[in-house]
């Protein structure tokens, strides 16, 4: 049976659909990620790549965690990701994960006070490509292009 997507007007009405679904045990398993707002793949990007991002960086040893809050903000900033993705565009995406990033870029949405309107939608995009890669459980890939973005913005960084 297929589940389809719907919009929900509240935080009650969504999780009475999750509890639904859980107990009729019809959870989905698998999106249909050409469908899928692409402001939600860029929600479950931005979330994967700050992630990753921390997770890195305390792996190279202690770090206080003011400095780790500042690193990590500016690397996941969207100023930063618009800069990444140019890079990664170059050198390593796919014509399909273009289209991805385009879907994400071209989506409506509110803009950051922290960025300009093309910035704000190019890292919007770079975030909706990662989230895709992440939902579609692709993390051989996924890993990929989050280890590229983040040693070009290490060796960016150094070079500033």
């Amino acid at each position: 049976m297929e589940v389809v997507m719907n919009k929900f007007t509240s935080k009650k009405e969504l999780f009475q659909r999750i509890l639904d679904l859980k107990t009729l045990e019809k959870a989905p398993k698998n999106l249909d990620l050409k469908t899928v707002n692409p402001l939600v793949l860029a929600h479950i990007g931005d979330a994967y790549f700050s992630l990753f991002v921390r997770q890195k960086i305390i792996s190279f040893g202690e770090i206080k965690i003011n400095d780790l809050h500042k690193i990590s903000a500016e690397m996941v900033s969207a100023a930063s990701q618009k800069t990444t993705y140019e890079f990664l565009e170059q050198n390593i995406l796919t014509e399909e994960e273009k289209e991805i990033f385009r879907r994400g870029r071209n989506a409506k949405s509110h803009l950051k006070k922290n960025a300009t309107v093309a910035v704000y939608h190019a890292s919007t995009g770079f975030e909706a490509l990662l989230g895709f890669y992440f939902l579609k459980g692709e993390k051989e890939r996924l890993e990929e292009i989050v280890e590229a973005a983040f040693w070009f913005i290490v060796e960016n960084y150094v070079e500033e």
